[in-house]
């Protein structure tokens, strides 16, 4: 009696309910996320309070068109065919803001770092400048944002048509960590917290929500948020500790010297942001890797209804193995292709293994794939552990069948 007791409390509280209180249950914790986000993100503004907010931009940037090329002087690149370079002077007419419908002339300079060719028609963005001579306009930028929300609206299309209401749900936990990353969790590193703290509980609550949005209320959601959270905890420690031992930090980082001008201004503590960029590099991987081995092993008990806790493991645990490599593949790759300029740059440089190996940008990328790959391959084992002791034990539907019948 007592054992069978004491079984009911130990099993997921995920399971607590019916079949059917489970859905109901499920659906009303979508419409609270949803709430929460546009709470969040409406009260983001008040984390910005008592914050002193520099205008490092004097300048307005608002979208223009090309009305005429007054005059060029252009010549092919000797280098990047097809790229002009010289000096082209434009006619532009504002079309949004306060300076809208004015038309100013500009001088147009193309580079190899700055290259926007410009010609009648284009629309582009431009900075504004007031001056004590009048308003100064310059060609900043081509105008990229409706392409990039036409590939955000693919990719959200594609994810529902295929994916169906789990990839709606799918996409609404997508919608939530970015809302999480932009309106918590940047704001609160600005405030000076502490990166290692705000990036351990806002990655905690990214992977619970979105956990319970995509799995439900099951046992496998539980394994998988457990499995979760070992995981990137495993991968954040590693990285804190070795690169403490490499005597790296955030400000080694990519435009990690930028951030400390601007850390000036604010109470960033620049020696945690390298911790933080680990938990939020590896979480998808490592959120991947878990529910993938929490399913299938749930797929395997409901087979196998018999199946003994050991055989169960072994099960999980050779799913893991698949699984791991092509993970810890998916890491390795992310932060080699994202550092591919500047492996490009050792090879042509012919730099020395030495004086390679040595480089701080060299010793973050390597901590960084390798601490993040780690941390799935150690979420496998703890996973699947997890997993072969929640599937065996009794529904709490099942231990009430019990007690009723021993009563009886």
């Amino acid at each position: 009696m007592k054992k069978n007791t004491k079984k009911f409390f130990k099993v997921s509280i995920f399971e607590a309910f019916k079949r059917e209180n489970r859905d109901t249950l499920h659906q009303a914790f979508i419409f609270l996320v949803i709430g929460l986000m546009v709470v969040i993100s409406l009260s983001s503004p008040i984390l910005k309070n008592g914050m002193n907010l520099p205008k490092y931009y004097k300048q307005q940037f608002e979208e223009a068109k090309v009305k005429a090329i007054l005059s060029e002087s252009l010549e092919e690149d000797q280098v990047i065919p097809g790229m002009m370079i010289g000096k082209q002077r434009v006619q532009l007419e504002v079309l949004t803001g306060k300076y809208k419908g004015n038309i100013y002339e500009s001088v147009n300079l193309l580079s190899r770092g700055h290259n926007v060719l410009a010609y009648e028609g284009l629309h582009l963005v431009v900075g504004l400048r007031e001056t004590e001579d009048g308003v100064n306009a310059w060609v900043y930028n081509h105008k990229r944002q409706n392409h990039l929300y036409m590939l955000v609206a693919l990719f959200f299309t594609l994810l529902v048509l295929f994916g169906g209401l789990k990839g709606a749900k799918a996409a609404l936990s997508l919608l939530f960590t970015g809302v999480m990353v932009i309106f918590i969790m940047i704001p609160l590193i600005f405030q000076g917290h502490s990166p290692i703290w705000v990036s351990i509980i806002c990655t905690t609550i990214i992977a619970i929500i979105s956990f319970i949005l995509i799995g439900g209320f099951e046992r496998k959601t539980l394994s998988a948020i457990l499995g979760t959270l070992i995981g990137i905890t495993c991968a954040g420690i590693l990285s804190y500790f070795f690169g403490g031992l490499v005597n790296v930090s955030g400000m080694n980082m990519d435009k990690g010297e930028q951030l400390i001008y601007i850390a000036q201004d604010y109470q960033i503590q620049i020696h945690g942001l390298m911790f933080a960029s680990i938990l939020i590099a590896s979480l998808g991987a490592v959120m991947d890797v878990s529910m993938s081995i929490a399913s299938s092993m749930q797929e395997i008990k409901t087979n196998t209804p018999n199946i003994h806790k050991s055989d169960l493991l072994k099960s999980g645990l050779v799913v893991g193995r698949d699984i791991m490599g092509t993970m810890a593949n998916t890491l390795i790759l992310a932060f080699a292709g994202g550092s591919l300029s500047l492996i490009l740059l050792i090879w042509g440089y012919q730099m020395q293994y030495r004086q390679m190996i040595n480089m701080p940008f060299i010793s973050i990328e390597l901590i960084q794939g390798l601490s993040g790959s780690i941390g799935v391959i150690l979420t496998v084992p703890f996973t699947a552990l997890i997993s072969a002791w929640l599937y065996n034990e009794k529904s709490p539907s099942a231990i009430s069948h019990d007690l009723k019948k021993r009563s009886a």
